[in-house]
C-alpha cells in the first residue's frame, strides 16, 4: 500500500510571530497554528481562495432579515414590473400558481365522528363560498390570489375579520399585499418587545403583532390622513404566507434569481429590434462623383425631391449629391441568436423553478422521457411547497379560525376539529399506465383505496357513499355494468349467468384435493 505524504503549506514565521514568541510562547504557537489552518483551508476549498482571481467576489455576512430590509421593496417592485410586462415572467408565475393551487387545496374534517365531520364539512362548504371580505371570490379563489402574491411579491398577509349574522359562521378573510406592512417601524429599546420591519416580537422571539397600514401606501387616493399611520394588528389574527430559505422573517419574490437574466434578455431583444428597424429603413443609396465646387464638403443626403433627409423611414431611397450609382442596402444577420436566447431562457426557467417547456411552450428540446423526468422533479418541489408552506402557513390557520368562529356561534361542539387536506391531483402524462400502477399498488397492499381516491383530489368517503348509492339503483333495475367488479372481471367477462342469479353474491370457490 502506497502512503501518500501530505505536506504542510509553506507559512513564513514573520516578525510579528517572533515578537509574540518573546512575549508569550504559548500564544505565539496558537497564532502560528491558526495561520497554518487558514492556509490549509484556502488550499482545500477553492471557493474560499482570496487571490486576485476572485477579487470581484465580495459576499456579505449579513443576516437574511438585514438583506431583505434593504433590498426587499426594490425586488418586489421589479418583480411586479416584470410580471406585468414580460411574457416569460408572467407565464412562469401562472404555471406555479396553476400547479400549487389549481382548483383549490380542499379540507376534509377528520375528527373520527362521521356525523360531526359531515356537519363541519357542510358548514365549511357554505362558508367558503362567501368568505372573501371584499366579496369577490371564494376560499379557493383566495388561495390562488394569496399564492400569486407570495410568488410575485414575496409576502402575503391574510387577516381575520369578524362578521355579524345569525345562523352563519361569523368570519371573513381579508388579503393584504406586502406593502401594507410598515417596514420602517423599528424598536429596540425595550428588551421584552422588539419591532423589526413592522413585525413585533416578544421576549422569546415569537410574533406578537404586525404594524400595518389600513390602506395600500401606493394608493393614489388613500381616503384620509389616518391611512398613512400604521395600526397594530395582533398576530393571532394574521396569517403570514412566505417561503423561508434561511432563518428569516420576510420573503422575497420567487423570480429574484432570474430578474437579471430577464432584464438582459429584454434589453437585448429591444436593441436587436432597433438595429433591424434602422437597417430596414434605408432601401438604397444613389452615389457617384462629387462636383468640383463641392470638393472638401461632406456629401449631403437628400430624397427624390431634393429635400434633406433628417430621419430614417422604411423603404427610404437616399441620394448623395451628384450620385448616379445605386447601392442597395442588405441588412446583416446575427448568427447564434437562437442558441443565445435558449441559454438565457434556460437560466430564467431555473431561476423561477419552472420547467423550460412549461414556461416557453417550446417542446423541441424534450422527448417523452426527459419531459416526464423534469415533471417528476417539478412535482416534488410543488408538493414540498404545498405541505410545508401553503397548507401550514395559510390553509391550516384559516381552518382554525373557521372552527373557532363556528364554535363561538354555537354551530359546532368543539373549537378544534382535525382536518385532512387534499391538494389538486397532477394530470398524468400517461393516464392508462398510471391507473394500472395505482390498481396494482392497491391490490398488492402497498396503498389503500382511500389514499388513491384522496390523491386525485376527492373525498374518499364521499366517493364511496356516492358509488354505493349508484350501485343500489343499478341493482334495483337489475342492470349489469362493465364497471361493476361484482359481476364482471377486469377483462369484461361475466362472472355469473344473466338473470336474477347474477345479483346473488358469488359462491366461494370449491376446495380441490391435491
Amino acid at each position: 500500500m502506497t502512503k501518500r505524504r501530505v505536506e504542510s503549506p509553506s507559512v513564513p514565521f514573520g516578525l510579528m510571530d517572533r515578537l509574540a514568541q518573546q512575549v508569550s510562547p504559548a500564544w505565539a504557537t496558537r497564532r502560528y497554528q491558526a495561520k497554518i489552518h487558514t492556509a490549509l483551508l484556502r488550499r482545500t476549498y477553492d471557493a474560499a481562495d482570496r487571490s486576485t482571481a476572485k477579487d470581484g467576489w465580495r459576499p456579505s455576512a449579513t443576516s437574511a432579515d438585514s438583506e431583505i430590509s434593504v433590498a426587499g421593496a426594490t425586488l418586489r417592485h421589479r418583480s411586479r414590473d416584470l410580471v406585468r410586462n414580460n411574457a416569460l415572467a408572467a407565464q412562469a408565475v401562472q404555471v406555479l400558481v396553476n400547479n400549487l393551487i389549481g382548483y383549490g387545496i380542499r379540507p376534509r374534517a377528520a375528527s373520527g365522528n362521521k356525523g360531526r365531520d359531515r356537519k363541519v364539512n357542510a358548514l365549511f362548504d357554505a362558508w367558503s363560498k362567501k368568505c372573501d371580505a371584499h366579496g369577490h371570490t371564494d376560499f379557493y379563489g383566495l388561495q390562488q390570489l394569496a399564492v400569486r402574491e407570495m410568488i410575485e411579491g414575496g409576502d402575503l398577509f391574510a387577516l381575520r375579520r369578524p362578521l355579524r349574522g345569525a345562523g352563519r359562521v361569523p368570519l371573513a378573510i381579508e388579503l393584504r399585499e406586502a406593502d401594507h406592512l410598515d417596514e420602517g417601524r423599528m424598536s429596540v429599546g425595550d428588551a421584552a418587545v422588539r419591532v423589526a420591519q413592522g413585525i413585533e416580537y416578544d421576549e422569546s422571539g415569537r410574533r406578537n403583532a404586525y404594524w400595518m397600514f389600513p390602506h395600500h401606501p401606493g394608493d393614489s387616493m388613500p381616503g384620509s390622513w389616518r391611512s398613512f399611520a400604521s395600526v397594530r394588528v395582533p398576530a393571532d389574527g394574521v396569517a403570514h404566507l412566505f417561503e423561508r430559505q434561511r432563518v428569516q422573517s420576510r420573503g422575497v419574490p420567487w423570480g429574484t434569481p432570474a430578474m437579471t437574466a430577464l432584464q438582459h434578455l429584454g434589453d437585448w431583444q429591444d436593441a436587436e429590434m432597433t438595429r433591424k428597424k434602422i437597417e430596414a429603413s434605408v432601401a438604397a443609396f444613389v452615389i457617384g462623383d462629387v462636383d468640383e465646387s463641392e470638393q472638401g464638403i461632406a456629401p449631403s443626403v437628400v430624397d427624390g425631391d431634393g429635400n434633406p433627409v433628417d430621419q430614417l423611414d422604411p423603404g427610404l431611397i437616399s441620394y448623395l449629391r451628384g450620385g448616379k450609382d445605386v447601392k442597395f442596402n442588405t441588412p446583416g444577420s446575427t448568427p447564434g441568436i437562437r442558441d443565445w436566447n435558449l441559454v438565457q431562457m434556460l437560466m430564467i426557467s431555473a431561476g423561477f423553478r419552472v420547467p423550460y417547456a412549461l414556461m416557453t411552450g417550446d417542446l423541441s428540446q424534450a422527448n417523452y422521457s426527459s419531459n416526464r423526468a423534469a415533471l417528476n422533479e417539478f412535482r416534488r418541489m410543488i408538493q414540498q411547497m404545498q405541505w410545508t408552506v401553503v397548507i401550514p402557513m395559510f390553509c391550516q390557520k384559516i381552518w382554525d379560525w373557521f372552527c373557532e368562529a363556528a364554535w363561538t356561534a354555537g354551530l359546532i361542539d368543539s373549537p378544534e376539529i382535525a382536518v385532512e387536506w387534499d391538494p389538486p391531483k397532477f394530470e398524468s402524462v400517461n393516464p392508462w399506465q398510471d391507473a394500472q400502477t395505482d390498481r396494482l399498488e392497491v391490490r398488492a397492499g402497498f396503498a389503500s383505496l382511500q389514499q388513491m381516491i384522496a390523491k386525485r383530489g376527492y373525498d374518499p368517503l364521499a366517493v364511496l357513499e356516492e358509488q354505493a348509492a349508484i350501485l343500489k339503483v343499478v341493482d334495483s333495475l337489475k342492470l349489469i355494468l362493465d364497471s361493476d367488479p361484482r359481476h364482471t372481471t377486469g377483462s369484461g367477462q361475466g362472472q355469473a349467468e344473466t338473470g336474477d342469479a347474477a345479483f346473488d353474491p358469488p359462491a366461494p370457490p370449491a376446495k380441490t384435493e391435491i
